[in-house]
């Protein structure tokens, strides 16, 4: 896992490295191992040099890319400047040193994340006819590119993004991975260049930066706690590829980058057609195989560990694959605890360390903890923070770090494939009804109710908030608490803001499970996700890995019938079902959900008041022109308990927060 940075010149070769080498500095924490950097301009060849954190053997090996010491012709003129920092986790010789380049500099990298399957394209191209001189995964995408052009991708399992250039045709490709686990971002500076990097902070430290807002998407945050949703981020002019997007163009086509961006992969599910019980044996085999390859480390991998039933299959799948190789191997497993009863997951989490004989470590976040870190959180998250629980997440990444441990499994996806959110029983009783399956309807809502108590209120109104009329639908979601009926605590017109509902927008009032689960999965929860967890992980230079976010088990998923994950009151069935005899029996029966959570209402309603208030006033008026005293009003009334509970309070105190860590201007 690395950090990557690239400049491509619009306006002629002109002095670089400097610019990338301060892009390539401000994101130290995703690649403490080492730095490099590569120049490039049409009167002369490739050119390397490296930094302070260059190992000193990377300078005498025999690498193509062997580069200069720093500060060598550091104002050499280009067209092309790469950046990289490293998080050695494969091949952690001076063979998987970066930026690397092909033997003869037909192309060069810059790489961020792993392909899982290294080995096995590694293997199809040996077989072609092409020669490796690392055990490295970068060196494999150099040659399938040399070999497959664009179509390379679709081979590649695994979480990447990535910078490569091909010199003698000055073309250059930028993809991100299919689901966009690893970071891509871009902004085209008004000095004549265009930048990419993996953090939106490393295009403050480029001449002609400016931190400017982009209204729209600072509206749909504030509003619906959504970001990630579309290729916009909220800094006006800086975009993002989005997950299973390339760009593939010669460098005098890159002023039109955001135009040219193209889709590489589209989830192609094929139906499954086959019973529960086969589903759930052939959905084990790639979720093993899937969790077997991310073990795959030149340094000690761990795992998140919740309790819940996602991070658990994790858990125990991987504790037997280790155990496989060797009997006396010690897991290490990483939980976030709390001190309220309600909210504490510690006895889940020992079921499974019993179960297991696992390694494990607890951290409780806390309320002072939370404060203390708010504007460091601010700092590496890049857009605001929406909730409590990035913050517990933030505290099992710091604690991670106090271990030798640089790589996690991580149950990210499972929910969104699987069903998971106990939300998904109002699509579930509204697909049988509008399918006209009422005797089945009738049998599932007595059971939910019986193991979750949501009442024939929760039902009726979720049968009339999908699929029905657009004017009736509206109005149960304002009835509930779920609609959209403006938003006066925010100067909407003054921004040229567009109101609009942007849960229908992606998808998420329509009807059936399986579309519910494509747009959480696409658009509307996943892709923050992933976000919150790069960064926080990262933060702290260790590497995440989702094994459920397998390119095959997701496909798998999306082609299972939505009664193989939730039905009879039961959510994930399928997961339950091929896990039976690898999780302890209360894991697998288990119905309530949690995860890594921190007792956000507790802090706000009762232990810190006070201080929430303080910090809520403090973000309006840093967002004077942006939110006006309503929201404030509003905030108010949910810390005093005189609105229902949501995490309207934490996001306008992360937008506070975010607007003052870089400095956000309105126009």
């Amino acid at each position: 896992m690395c950090g990557i940075s690239a400049l491509i010149s619009l306006t002629g070769a002109q002095p670089l490295l400097a610019h990338v080498r301060a892009m390539t500095d401000v994101v130290r924490h995703r690649g403490p191992d080492g730095e490099g950097y590569a120049l490039w301009s049409e009167d002369s060849s490739l050119q390397f040099f490296g930094g302070p954190d260059t190992p000193a053997d990377i300078y005498t090996s025999g690498i193509a890319a062997r580069p200069e010491r720093d500060g060598a012709r550091s104002d050499a003129a280009a067209m092309v400047a790469l950046g990289h920092r490293r998080l050695a986790i494969l091949d952690r010789s001076p063979g998987g040193h970066q930026p690397m380049v092909t033997r003869g500099g037909d192309a060069v990298i810059v790489f961020n994340g792993e392909i899982y399957n290294h080995e096995e394209v590694r293997a199809e191209l040996v077989a072609l006819g092409h020669r490796f001189e690392s055990r490295s995964d970068t060196e494999v995408i150099l040659h399938a590119w040399l070999e497959w052009g664009t179509a390379c991708l679709r081979r590649f399992n695994g979480m990447f993004a990535f910078v490569l250039f091909e010199p003698r045709s000055r073309r250059l490709l930028i993809a991100r991975d299919r689901y966009g686990v690893k970071p891509c971002y871009l902004w085209r500076s008004p000095r004549g260049f265009l930048a990419v990097a993996s953090e939106i902070k490393q295009f403050t430290k480029l001449p002609g930066w400016s931190a400017r807002l982009d209204a729209q998407r600072a509206y749909d945050f504030l509003s619906f706690g959504i970001t990630d949703h579309d290729r916009h981020t909220m800094f006006s002019g800086v975009t993002q590829l989005r997950g299973g997007e390339y760009l593939d163009c010669s460098l005098s086509e890159c002023g039109e980058a955001n135009t040219r961006i193209q889709r590489w992969y589209v989830p192609t599910p094929s139906r499954v057609r086959m019973s529960m019980e086969d589903a759930a044996r052939r959905f084990r085999e790639l979720f093993t195989d899937a969790v077997s390859l991310r073990l795959h480390a030149d340094v000690p991998v761990g795992t998140g560990l919740s309790g819940g039933l996602d991070s658990s299959s994790i858990v125990c799948t991987a504790n037997g694959l280790l155990r496989a190789q060797d009997a006396a191997a010690v897991q290490n497993t990483f939980s976030a605890c709390s001190d309220v009863k309600e909210y504490d997951e510690r006895r889940h989490v020992e079921q499974v360390v019993e179960h297991t004989g696992v390694s494990a470590h607890y951290v409780y976040p806390s309320v002072a903890g939370f404060f203390d870190r708010l504007q460091t959180i601010a700092w590496h998250h890049d857009e605001p923070i929406g909730d409590s629980s990035i913050f517990a997440e933030w505290c099992v990444y710091s604690l991670t770090a106090t271990t030798p441990v640089r790589v996690t499994l991580d149950g990210h996806g499972a929910d969104e494939l699987l069903a998971g959110y106990h939300s998904y029983f109002g699509h579930h009783f509204a697909d049988l009804f509008w399918r006209g399956r009422w005797a089945r309807l009738l049998s599932e809502m007595r059971v939910t109710q019986r193991q979750h108590g949501y009442g024939a209120r929760f039902a009726l109104a979720n049968l009339a908030g999908l699929g029905a009329p657009g004017h009736v639908t509206r109005a149960v979601r304002r009835m509930l608490g779920n609609g959209h009926a403006g938003t006066r605590w925010m100067e909407t017109g003054a921004l040229g803001i567009e109101e609009r509902d942007l849960r229908s927008d992606l998808g998420m009032w329509q009807v059936s499970v399986d579309a519910f689960s494509v747009s959480q999965l696409l658009a509307s929860n996943l892709p923050m996700q992933l976000r919150w967890c790069d960064r926080d992980s990262m933060a702290h230079s260790i590497e995440s890995r989702a094994p459920f976010l397998d390119y095959r088990v997701v496909e798998f998923l999306l082609g299972c019938p939505s009664e193989f994950k939730i039905s009879g009151g039961t959510t994930k069935r399928l997961l339950r079902a091929a896990m039976r005899d690898v999780l302890p029996p209360a894991t697998v029966t288990r119905q309530d959900k949690v995860g890594f959570v921190a007792p956000e209402e507790i802090w706000i309603r009762r232990d810190q008041p006070q201080r929430f208030k303080a910090l809520a006033a403090a973000a309006v008026t840093r967002g004077e022109g942006i939110v006006n005293g309503l929201a404030l009003e509003r905030a108010n009334r949910i810390i005093d308990g005189q609105e229902p509970f949501s995490p309207f309070v934490t996001r306008l105190i992360g937008f506070g927060h975010w607007l003052d860590a870089f400095q956000v201007t309105v126009r």
